[in-house]
């Protein structure tokens, strides 16, 4: 079994310079930060990390998670949030491991592994962070390792397995339960994100929506908030604008086609909302970014 300066060791070998580093496994990636401070906006989805060195801020809807060397994180519905690394130099780089979760094995290994749980009250937010214990570092470990190998694809589906395990029964295991469970409430929650992360581009029905996982409108609108950090329609909104920014950079498409593109049916109602959510108006803010 592997510790944690094993892994550190594995990463600076495999990332001699910042960057995000794509593998050959689907869906895991490594990272490498020099220098602190920069800040990114994202929309996180259903994944799990570990902190290997430094230390990463996340403000996820209006809440704050910090996540520590050696901590594992896990991300368990689509969630907004800007991010920034705290500690990171030169000598000492900011180094972690990210998987997006299969989201289908975690629902079957949760059902079939693990204890029910009840339909117990969804506390907390979708993203969590405690200290990984043994089992998943190593786990972790022998996952990246094969990343680097020429067979490592073939090899790596029963070490995600493995993982999807280990993180339904080690610290974070009672958190995560809670989303892919059939039944509780933050399943139900759960269910509801996808459908607006699919349908963005539609108006919002909270009534409706809430109907759809069968529950009462203000049942559903204290769950979502408490979960999501924001109401359904704060959420539904703050999706549109992380979507156009995207489409922007990635795409080079100007302001107005981007905002139609999303939905928004007026342009200035777009620039308000893009302004006051991040700063400033979107010609602006996509120079600085380029």
């Amino acid at each position: 079994m592997q510790d944690l300066e094993w892994l550190k060791a594995l990463l600076l070998q495999r990332m001699p310079a910042p960057g995000k580093y794509a593998t050959a496994i689907e869906g895991f990636a490594l990272s490498r930060r020099d220098t602190a401070g920069s800040v990114e906006y994202s929309f996180y989805k259903p994944s799990a990390g570990l902190i290997v060195q430094g230390e990463k801020r996340a403000l996820v809807g209006s809440t704050e998670v910090i996540h520590r060397e050696g901590q594992c994180f896990a991300v368990s519905l689509d969630m907004p949030g800007i991010c920034f690394i705290s500690e990171a130099s030169g000598k000492a780089p900011f180094l972690a491991v990210t998987l997006d979760l299969d989201t289908y094995l975690v629902s079957r290994l949760a059902s079939q592994a693990c204890p029910p749980g009840g339909d117990a009250p969804a506390t907390g937010t979708g993203v969590v962070a405690a200290e990984a214990d043994a089992p998943l570092l190593d786990a972790f470990f022998r996952l990246t390792e094969l990343s680097g190998r020429q067979d490592g694809g073939f090899l790596a589906g029963l070490v995600i397995q493995e993982i999807s395990y280990r993180l339904l029964t080690g610290p974070l295991g009672m958190h995560i339960r809670k989303f892919f469970m059939p039944g509780t409430r933050g399943n139900q929650v759960a269910q509801a994100v996808s459908w607006i992360r699919t349908h963005f581009m539609q108006p919002l029905r909270v009534e409706e929506l809430a109907r759809s996982v069968n529950m009462g409108t203000s049942t559903f609108h204290k769950y979502f908030k408490e979960i999501t950090t924001l109401s359904p329609l704060q959420y539904h909104k703050r999706l549109r604008l992380y979507e156009a920014q995207r489409l922007m950079l990635a795409e080079d498409m100007d302001a107005v086609g981007a905002s139609l593109a999303v939905g928004y049916e007026s342009p200035s109602q777009f620039n308000r909302e893009y302004k006051k959510l991040f700063g400033e108006p979107p010609r602006r803010d996509i120079m600085r970014r380029r």
